[in-house]
């Protein structure tokens, strides 16, 4: 069997089962390409023709089973990514190909709130290579992932990991830019989420009853912390409706449906 037969044959399966997507993938193709790819420590180009020995088929098969019988995405079945929620932002598009004309100053610093993986502080420190990032998160274990992947991208002199409930460990600091993906699934949502989302931590989801709990908190906050002309980049979920309608007078531009910019001069005041 080669690369390309056992993919096919995976995706069959998970098109068979109840599993569902979000982490990474959107479908069974693309789960099954992740599964068996990584699965076999190979390169997502890897050539589809390749064979694969009966002891590697084995072990997909194995990981194939927890992922259909104990749902568990597969970044966590290969120990991609643990103790913090799987990188899906949206903020990511924007870092790499589209944030530059929202931006009114050089960034020479930067705050990944929220980080989680680091992922964002990593490509804020890759998109704006002479800016110093700070990475903050409340969970002492995304930290440590955190930490862990800035030194594999070999930014450790650029990305600086620190403890922060939001603004509350950052003093006096100011930052040309702030980009943020904080928890902001609605309570009710909670409740329904499929058996996926729940291996990843609780805190890193939940946003309150409407899920802006922690974004009016970096509403009121951010304007201490940004330079005159500084940007604020957020992620919010569905929630754009009602944040239009909570914060009526305030001008958010939204360069994604679930992303939102605002100048520090436009945020509103605390």
């Amino acid at each position: 069997m080669n690369l390309r037969q056992l993919v096919r044959d995976v995706a069959q399966r998970l098109r068979g089962s109840s599993v569902r997507y979000g982490h990474g993938t959107s479908n069974a193709a693309d789960d099954a390409a992740y599964l068996v790819l990584r699965g076999l420590n190979l390169p997502f180009d890897a050539p589809a023709d390749r064979e694969v020995a009966r002891q590697d088929q084995a072990r997909i098969e194995r990981l194939l089973r927890r992922r259909i019988h104990e749902r568990i995405p597969v970044a966590y079945l290969l120990n991609e990514s643990r103790r913090v929620i799987i990188p899906r932002s949206h903020i990511a598009a924007l870092l790499q190909e589209r944030l530059r004309p929202w931006l009114h100053r050089p960034v020479r610093r930067a705050l990944d709130l929220c980080t989680g993986t680091g992922c964002l502080a990593i490509l804020a420190a890759k998109a704006f290579p002479r800016a110093r990032v700070d990475a903050s998160d409340l969970s002492s274990g995304a930290l440590a992932v955190a930490a862990r992947n800035v030194e594999r991208h070999r930014l450790a002199g650029h990305v600086h990991v620190m403890r922060s409930d939001l603004f509350a460990s950052l003093g006096r600091r100011r930052y040309d830019l702030i980009v943020t993906n904080p928890p902001y699934v609605q309570t009710s949502a909670m409740r329904a989420l499929p058996r996926e989302y729940r291996h990843e931590p609780r805190m890193a989801l939940a946003g309150g009853n409407n899920g802006l709990d922690l974004v009016h908190r970096i509403l009121q906050q951010a304007r201490a912390h940004l330079a005159p002309c500084g940007m604020l980049v957020c992620e919010i979920g569905r929630g754009r409706k009602l944040l239009e309608r909570t914060y009526a007078r305030t001008p958010f531009a939204w360069p994604l449906e679930q992303v939102f910019v605002l100048a520090r001069e436009d945020l509103p005041r605390a």
